[in-house]
């Protein structure tokens, strides 16, 4: 059983940064892959990206691609998105989740997740 827990979103202006980040509780973190979802009003909810257990891979939707950097540090038991170069699209729910299997793009793929962080791009 993993518990996710996300922190750092807010209100930051366009072309801005923000550190979001996923605590999770649990001895078994470092088996799981932990990617990023993030769901707009109106909008389905779109992968952004994920790393493997090791933090050795990593895989970003082009959306975000070179904007967006995910890290983990598995004796913290978290796992980090840096988000720079911010646009008022990148305005969403933010979320993180673990999955046992990789590379897993799809929601359907995850099994645990968190309760999300709002992340608000103001132009």
């Amino acid at each position: 059983q993993v518990q996710l827990v996300e922190s750092g979103g807010g209100l930051v202006q366009a072309g801005g940064s923000l550190r979001l980040s996923c605590a999770a509780s649990g001895r078994t973190f470092g088996y799981y892959a932990v990617g990023w979802f993030r769901h707009a009003p109106g909008k389905e909810r779109e992968f952004v990206g994920v790393i493997s257990k090791t933090g050795g891979s990593t895989y970003y939707a082009d959306s975000v691609k070179g904007r967006f950097t995910i890290s983990r540090d598995n004796a913290k038991n978290t796992v980090y998105l840096e988000m720079n170069s911010l646009e008022v699209e990148d305005t969403a729910v933010y979320y993180c989740a673990a999955a046992p299997s990789w590379p897993p793009l799809r929601p359907d793929n995850y099994n645990y997740w968190g309760q999300g962080t709002q992340v608000t791009v103001s132009s």
